[in-house]
């Protein structure tokens, strides 16, 4: 059991790490349409601003939580 949960650890973080790429990415691309003039440019900035910063720690949170499950942290279950 204790084998999955660092398994399970190491993929926490690569899904972390992969979403806040992916979000990044994202938002540069709609912003740089934006900037060309397909999209309204101030409503786009204005989502992008508020959803990285918030979804970002989470992400980060996320890819904290596989750490610790990767290092061995969550083998003993105290009862």
């Amino acid at each position: 059991m204790n084998s999955i949960k660092r398994l399970a650890g190491f993929i926490w973080i690569f899904l972390g790490v992969a979403a806040i790429y992916m979000l990044v990415h994202r938002a540069g691309l709609e912003i740089g349409e934006a900037v060309a003039g397909k999209r309204p440019l101030v409503d786009t900035k204005m989502f992008w601003y508020i959803i990285v910063p918030i979804f970002s720690p989470i992400m980060l949170g996320l890819c904290l939580f596989g750490w610790y499950a990767w290092k061995g942290e969550y083998d003993k279950i105290e009862r």
